[in-house]
């Protein structure tokens, strides 16, 4: 398949694979959530949580965290230059994020 960052793109994949209708139908429900406007300032650090989306540590069926490594690798290349200041809000994202996926699971 062709792969990609956005939920159409995740769906079209798992249609083309031929997973089963439920499954889609889950990913299609979470992809109707509402739009949101993003302060220009926090522009660089929603990109880098966006591309870590698959990075997460889970353990016994509950999200942890991010891969911190593979934070780090996207700070690299695409060349943040204040990785500090980026970090400190990817965690606050990253908390955010936690929150709402482990609720999720229960």
């Amino acid at each position: 398949m062709r792969g990609g960052t956005s939920y159409e793109d995740a769906i079209a994949d798992l249609k083309g694979f031929g997973a089963p209708e439920d499954v889609i139908a889950q990913l299609e429900e979470i992809q109707q959530g509402e739009d949101f406007d993003v302060f220009p300032e926090n522009w660089e650090t929603m990109e880098v949580f966006l591309r870590l989306q698959t990075q997460w540590r889970v353990s016994q069926g509950a999200f942890i965290g991010l891969d911190y490594n593979a934070a780090k690798f996207i700070f690299d290349v695409c060349k943040i230059e204040d990785q500090k200041e980026t970090l400190d809000g990817l965690q606050i994202i990253e908390f955010a994020a936690l929150k709402a996926l482990n609720e999720r699971a229960k």
